[in-house]
C-alpha cells in the first residue's frame, strides 16, 4: 500500500491524468482472486462458460427444469463460491439457479471490472438463462443489479435481496482516497475521468436513484456496523420510504459476516422462494 501510494502521488507531480488514469486502473482490479476448491454442491452444478468482452466467464447453473429462477452475484473480491448456502437452500425450495463469476473474479478471466461492465454481463447471463424473477446480490454485485434493473425490463412481481450493497459509488471513492492516503488533487481528475469513460458522474451510479425506477420487491439486508458500505448511505432511501422497498437492519454482522448469517440466509430464502 506504502508503495502504490508513493508512486501515484509522484506520478501526479509529473502528471495528475496520468496518476488518476493509474489509481483508476487500481481501482476497478480485484487485489484478492482466490480459486477456492469448490464445495460439494458447485461439483453437482452444470458448469458453462460465456465469451464477454472476448474473456470467457465461468458459471454454474443448478436444477434447469425448475420454473422459478434466481441469479446470485457476488461482490468486488468476491466469487459465487461463497454462496453455496443459499445454492443448497434454494435447490431444497425446487428453484433453479444460477451464478455466473464476475470478470476478474473467481474462475473468470479478466484483470479488471468496473459497474457497467458487471451489469452488461447480467445482461448477457439474462439473455442465456432468463428471464429471472428472482434476484439475490451482495455488495458490488448489488449495485450492478440495481442499475442492471434500471435499465431492463422486470415486472412488479419480481423480488430482489439485497445484502450490504455498495450503495455510493463516490463513498467507496473517497475511502480508496484515504486508504492509500492519495493527495487530494488528484480526486478532481479521477472523477473528471470517470466521466470520460462513462459518460456519467461518479453520482450517478448509486442505488439510491437507480432504485426509485425499480418495480420489483426489495428486500434490503444492512448492519450498523459496515464500514465497507456504511449505513449512512442508505439513509436517502429510508427517508424515501418507497414502497416496494423493505429495510431489515442488523448490528454487529459487518459487511461480509451478514450474508453469511443463519438468520440472514433464512429470511432471503423465504422471502425470494415465496410467491
Amino acid at each position: 500500500m506504502k508503495y502504490i501510494s508513493a508512486r501515484l502521488n509522484i506520478l501526479s507531480l509529473i502528471s495528475k491524468e496520468k496518476a488518476a488514469e493509474e489509481a483508476i486502473k487500481m481501482f476497478s482490479t480485484p487485489r484478492l482472486k482466490k480459486k477456492k476448491l469448490n464445495p460439494p454442491i458447485f461439483e453437482s452444478g452444470i458448469k458453462h462458460s460465456l465469451v464477454f468482452n472476448g474473456k470467457k466467464i465461468k458459471g454454474y447453473q443448478w436444477n434447469p427444469e425448475g420454473q422459478k429462477k434466481v441469479l446470485i452475484l457476488h461482490g468486488f473480491e468476491s466469487s459465487s463460491v461463497n454462496f453455496h448456502r443459499y445454492v443448497e437452500e434454494f435447490l431444497l425450495k425446487g428453484m433453479q439457479v444460477v451464478a455466473f463469476d464476475a470478470p476478474a473474479h473467481g474462475k473468470s478471466e479478466g484483470k479488471t471490472i468496473i459497474l457497467p461492465e458487471y451489469v452488461s454481463m447480467i445482461e448477457l447471463v439474462q439473455e442465456k438463462f432468463g428471464p429471472f424473477q428472482r434476484f439475490m446480490a451482495h455488495s458490488f454485485g448489488g449495485l450492478a443489479l440495481v442499475h442492471f434493473l434500471e435499465k431492463n425490463p422486470h415486472q412488479p412481481t419480481d423480488k430482489i435481496a439485497l445484502i450490504a450493497p455498495a450503495t455510493e459509488t463516490t463513498t467507496a471513492i473517497h475511502q480508496y482516497f484515504t486508504m492509500l492516503n492519495l493527495k487530494e488533487d488528484i480526486k478532481p481528475v479521477f472523477f473528471k475521468v470517470i466521466e470520460q469513460k462513462t459518460g456519467k458522474k461518479a453520482e450517478y451510479f448509486s442505488i439510491n436513484r437507480a432504485i426509485q425506477q425499480v418495480q420489483a420487491k426489495v428486500k434490503w439486508y444492512h448492519d450498523k456496523q459496515d464500514y465497507i458500505t456504511p449505513v449512512s448511505d442508505i439513509r436517502p432511501s429510508i427517508e424515501k420510504k418507497l414502497p416496494n422497498v423493505e429495510f431489515r437492519i442488523s448490528s454487529g454482522l459487518g459487511h461480509n459476516r451478514i450474508y453469511r448469517d443463519e438468520e440472514t440466509v433464512r429470511d432471503v430464502i423465504n422471502f425470494l422462494s415465496s410467491e
